[in-house]
């Protein structure tokens, strides 16, 4: 039968490639390709040969790599916390991490909406590395930076997969690798076709908000103890329709 867990996966997932299409990173996203290979904006978004777009995904991959320790970091040191508490709450731990997570959930949601406003949590910060030449040392640096800023966008939803990490010591750097893949994937991709960024900027202020939307869904369905029902009502609905597919 699912758990919980399959849903939460797949929220980690999604929260990562949220947080890559945000408006707090998508419209930047070029400016930290220029900045990472020295490569002016208005080059990228020409038609690129095979050794601009190589060098490219090579400073791109450093970056992540920078990102992905901040990020890692964190969920470890969540997966740590939760298992601590988890040890001296007992049996009492489940029931009230969940609801607290489902709570958290739910108003991260509604400030990644924008339907719920704390100026202390818009303000944006952003550590910019100084870099004298592009280098990969630099791209990794310039990555640590980035995921050290907190941005409204990323921000909130980032504390949410720790909030969820802390509720499931066991998954927690499950979750944590999941949210940093979702947003690994779509940065690699749109490296190498960075000419559709244009046209996701558009929509990158609506995918946030049906994200957040999602967050605050899950939350009332966490705080409930209703995912585990959901997910396992999901996973009948599949196999009933592949089963009827076969037949």
């Amino acid at each position: 039968m699912a758990s919980a867990t399959d849903l939460t996966i797949w929220l980690a997932l999604s929260a990562g490639v949220m947080s890559f299409l945000s408006p707090c990173t998508l419209p930047v996203f070029p400016i930290y390709l220029s900045y990472t290979t020295g490569i002016s904006v208005k080059v990228l978004h020409r038609e690129l040969d095979y050794k601009i777009r190589a060098r490219l995904l090579l400073h791109a991959v450093f970056f992540l790599l920078g990102v992905s320790s901040i990020f890692f970091s964190l969920g470890f040191g969540a997966t740590i916390l939760g298992q601590w508490l988890q040890s001296i709450l007992l049996g009492r731990f489940s029931l009230f991490i969940q609801r607290f997570a489902g709570l958290f959930l739910i108003m991260m949601g509604l400030i990644v909406t924008g339907w719920l406003k704390v100026p202390q949590l818009m303000k944006e910060k952003r550590l910019m590395i100084k870099r004298d030449v592009s280098s990969l040392c630099s791209s990794f640096l310039i990555g640590l930076g980035f995921a050290a800023g907190w941005t409204p966008c990323i921000g909130p939803v980032l504390a949410s997969i720790l909030i969820l990490t802390i509720s499931s010591p066991t998954q927690g750097l499950l979750y944590i690798s999941l949210y940093i893949l979702g947003f690994a994937l779509p940065f690699l991709l749109l490296t190498f076709f960075l000419s559709c960024t244009k046209w996701l900027v558009k929509y990158s202020a609506r995918i946030l908000q049906l994200g957040g939307v999602s967050m605050i869904l899950f939350g009332f369905l966490l705080f409930t103890g209703q995912v585990a029902r959901l997910s396992a009502l999901l996973l009948r609905f599949v196999e009933s329709t592949w089963l009827t597919n076969l037949g």
